[in-house]
């Protein structure tokens, strides 16, 4: 057992200016120490097992002389019952971070969750509708919850009024959830399986979403009425009108159109290469241009202080409704992204290209993995026949010629 130092009173502790340690005496190993900038506070020096400790005890004057001592004997008869204090307070410590943590509410996570991810989705319509869905439907119900506490009849109070009546909403919204808790779980937020699962949880739960509502294809204009289509938008004034005759003959996102630039655009090779970052599928795109979307481009106005094609009225893209706006005014029964399907139907019904080229000029992604693999190229050349190919179509409207009746033989 260490030797005890004289016990200091409490005015020969406040003289003590000299930088070093300087024990106190009265309890075994309790010291003051002073460091260079004059700052003093107590340690208690002890022998815990086998291991040497220097225990901080708080800093002088807040913590007496006399508090110093009773924390010290305190420190000591926890040792003698084995007990290292040293280690007792620090699992304290992370006890008690674990749970602050822990009080995390759901709307706090989802909101941290949004920050964290927002930086790799695609654009910003994206980023508003996580937002305004978990604020439209999650936040009212379990929004104030602790995301630890979150479970099974929280999850399923959201997503049952609105599982049959919105089911792509509510659909969409599961995986929301999902992800949220998954991140929550990820961070030491919460523990267990997640409730908002649906393989082997929910889907015992709730009737898959096909089964409750028909999902709806966007709506596309017959083969045989796109010629007829585009003599009238044609027609039609204004930079909406050409960017919507563009996407047609490119069969592109409105999207990939509307933020075209002109440094993507090789007049002279007629291609169009759109950048990964802008694709769906984070894969750059090469797009033909037939004659017809060359002299389209060609008739176009350039802006000396922005790079896109197609420019909105406040000097930015186009908004997404303007294309839409168009389809509307000319009176089709069809959204822009629908001529992309009309595209697939072309190709098809009325051509000999291969699926897989219709399939690449749309730039939709490959699922079999094995396919992708061996797929190498992106039958560019052949591609260019094809586009060109719809592009003709596009400008030759079909007529349906009345049915003749056939002359009857005369009378023998």
């Amino acid at each position: 057992m260490p030797r005890k130092a004289k016990e200091l009173s409490a005015l020969e502790v406040r003289n003590l200016t000299k930088p070093g340690l300087h024990f106190v005496g009265g309890v075994a190993g309790l010291a003051l120490q002073v460091t260079e900038t004059g700052a003093k506070s107590w340690i208690l020096r002890a022998q815990v097992g086998k291991k040497r400790r220097d225990m901080g005890l708080g800093g002088f004057p807040d913590v007496t002389l006399a508090q110093a001592r009773e924390d010290a004997r305190a420190a000591r008869a926890r040792i003698r019952v084995g007990v290292d204090p040293v280690e007792e307070a620090r699992a304290a410590r992370s006890a008690l971070i674990a749970a602050q943590l822990s009080m995390l509410t759901f709307q706090q996570a989802a909101e941290a969750y949004i920050d964290a991810h927002k930086a790799g989705w695609k654009n910003e319509k994206h980023q508003k509708q996580w937002a305004s869905t978990l604020q439209a439907y999650v936040y009212p119900k379990v929004g104030s919850v602790l995301v630890r506490d979150v479970e099974l009849p929280q999850v399923l109070a959201v997503l049952e009024p609105i599982w049959k009546t919105k089911t792509e909403t509510a659909s969409r919204l599961r995986g929301r959830v999902e992800s949220v808790l998954d991140w929550a779980t990820a961070g030491g937020y919460r523990e267990g399986l997640n409730p908002a699962r649906w393989r082997g949880h929910l889907d015992k739960l709730l009737p898959r979403p096909s089964k409750v509502a028909k999902v709806e294809h966007h709506s596309a204009l017959p083969v045989s009425e796109v010629g007829a289509f585009m003599v009238a938008l044609r027609s039609q004034e204004g930079l909406g009108a050409r960017a919507l005759e563009f996407a047609i003959l490119t069969a592109a996102r409105s999207g990939e159109v509307r933020g075209a630039t002109w440094d993507e655009i090789d007049l002279e090779e007629a291609v169009w290469a759109i950048p990964a970052a802008r694709m769906k599928a984070s894969r750059e795109h090469r797009v033909p241009l037939s004659a017809a979307a060359v002299r389209l481009l060609k008739s176009l106005p350039r802006h000396a202080d922005t790079p896109l094609v197609f420019v909105g009225a406040k000097g930015g893209p186009l908004s997404d409704m303007t294309l839409s706006a168009v389809v509307r005014r000319m009176g089709a029964p069809c959204v822009p992204h629908g001529f992309r399907s009309t595209f697939r139907d072309w190709a098809a019904e009325r051509t000999s290209y291969p699926s897989e080229m219709a399939e690449m000029a749309l730039a939709h992604t490959i699922n079999n993995k094995v396919e992708a693999a061996y797929r190498r190229g992106d039958m560019f050349e052949k591609r260019r026949r094809m586009m060109s190919d719809w592009a003709r179509f596009c400008s030759a409207s079909e007529v349906k010629g009345a049915v003749l009746p056939l002359k009857k033989k005369p009378a023998a």
